[in-house]
């Protein structure tokens, strides 16, 4: 078999089943035509007015078409790059090129306990120990809430993970807010953290995550969050999320179509509110449901579509990668994380969430994570460009061995072999080499790991003033219960 005949068999001749542009045109043209023709429920009269002021077409109270014209007028002037700085003001995760970076979901239903194997409801103190383990693994980038708390009241839980979370790490955090004014309450906190709106302006250190109900029906929490966000340049990752074969068309082109038509909305209403205001859009689909069991397909392969799309617009991409359908850290779950996790690197997938997840986003495993940030260390190592130089050609070394030396104990060697990959989680040990390690499994290996970061690990704290003041916050949150 000749060269080109071993390209041509292997993914049809393709490194990576990236969408051609003409593919990703159809795509954008389909959504415009949605828009157009079939148009959008926005559930919130200032919206509403913005677009019918904008020149889009207001029928039966709030469906609302949007011409062409003021899509591309959103595509030219949404920033096509975005930087989110640490809790100290350091640039951290630049969105742009193809670079990507890595953290959790936020609140999983359940908790996988890493000690006893139980699945059960979540507390504060698990929020706690996971953005603190997030804070010490090295290949988790940014942090969202993992886990939502059953121990406080569900309305205002989001102020309870967000104090934890800036009281835990340092590094960029999404946040989500369960209704406006969690979101308020939210961007209070922030610029109590970094020194005021200004600050929060010109060094965002989150992002909002906004989940729509569906690509043609936006709910007037979504808008609000938005419009509020674009007004003060705080970034927004507006996600449209309909379930294929049954809020959208089944499908991977039309689920992808018709949620994109409600991502173009959010661009489009997020530049009529403020010119330049920063959105980060998925790259990733609302999925279908298993038409066998009508379980979320949360790991499906019929991914590409959206990526592609994505990098078609140049804009900052949201994917998915790290997750599992599966109910506890097994073959199926490492499997499946490692898939997402590669192809959403070889898609270039900027901001890469659901990290930990298992059973289709329902619960959350210390477990996982930590087989995660292996995966995605092993997964820099494949993608980092390899050295090729007199260094590591090492001929030199090579004449001075000769044909039936060895290398093991050269200089070269000693110098050098600390530059390949090892694992940390992954057992490497020979069969009868015995030992304590080689006894144990991943998830025991894993147990021990995490009990030994969480009582070693101490986060960077903030300043005692700046921690009475978003208890200050939350407390006027459960105030405002009674």
């Amino acid at each position: 078999m000749s060269q080109n005949d071993q390209e041509e068999s292997s993914l049809n001749g393709r490194p990576f089943p990236q969408h051609s542009n003409q593919d990703c045109r159809k795509i954008s043209e389909a959504s415009l035509e949605i828009l157009d023709r079939v148009g959008v429920r926005l559930h919130l009269e200032e919206a509403v007015q913005l677009l019918r002021a904008a020149g889009a077409g207001v029928s039966d109270g709030n469906l609302v078409r949007i011409p062409s014209g003021l899509v591309e007028k959103a595509l030219d002037t949404v920033p096509k790059t975005l930087t989110l700085y640490n809790r100290d003001g350091v640039p951290t995760i630049p969105l742009e090129g193809t670079r990507s970076f890595f953290g959790p979901g936020s609140d999983c239903l359940n908790i996988l306990d890493h000690r006893t194997g139980a699945r059960r409801e979540p507390v504060l103190k698990d929020v706690i120990d996971g953005v603190t383990l997030c804070d010490a693994l090295p290949n988790i980038d940014f942090v969202m809430s993992l886990l939502l708390p059953t121990d406080v009241d569900g309305t205002i839980a989001d102020r309870y993970q967000l104090q934890i979370m800036l009281n835990n790490t340092a590094k960029p955090l999404i946040f989500v807010a369960y209704e406006f004014q969690g979101c308020l309450d939210a961007v209070e906190m922030f610029k109590v953290v970094v020194g005021g709106a200004d600050a929060l302006k010109k060094k965002p250190m989150a992002a909002c995550y906004i989940n729509v109900p569906s690509g043609l029906v936006h709910n007037e929490d979504s808008r609000r969050k938005l419009l509020y966000l674009s007004k003060i340049g705080v970034p927004s990752l507006y996600i449209p999320s309909s379930a294929g074969g049954v809020k959208s068309p089944v499908t991977p082109a039309g689920t992808v179509a018709f949620d994109n038509a409600g991502v173009l909305v959010g661009l489009v209403l997020s530049q009529l509110q403020q010119e330049g205001s920063p959105v980060i859009i998925p790259g990733m689909t609302g999925g279908t449901f298993d038409m066998r069991t009508l379980v979320s397909s949360y790991c499906e392969p019929e991914r590409t579509l959206a990526h592609s799309l994505a990098r078609f617009y140049g804009l900052p991409m949201f994917g998915l990668g790290g997750a599992s359908e599966s109910k506890t850290v097994d073959g199926q779950a490492a499997a499946e994380a490692a898939l997402t996790l590669l192809v959403d690197v070889l898609a270039g997938s900027h901001l890469i969430h659901d990290l930990g997840y298992l059973e289709s986003g329902l619960t959350f495993s210390f477990t996982q994570l930590l087989l995660c940030d292996e995966i995605v260390s092993w997964v820099k190592a494949l993608t980092q460009q390899t050295e090729v130089s007199s260094r590591t050609l090492a001929v030199d070394v090579v004449e001075s061995i000769g044909p039936e030396g060895q290398f093991l104990d050269t200089d070269h060697t000693l110098d050098y072999y600390r530059e390949r990959w090892y694992p940390s989680l992954c057992d490497r040990n020979s069969y009868d080499s015995g030992g304590q390690n080689g006894e144990k499994s991943l998830a025991e290996r894993a147990a021990e790991r995490i009990d030994r970061l969480l009582v070693e690990h101490k986060p960077a704290p903030l300043p005692d003033s700046v921690k009475k003041d978003l208890q200050s916050i939350v407390e006027k949150a459960e105030n405002g219960l009674r």
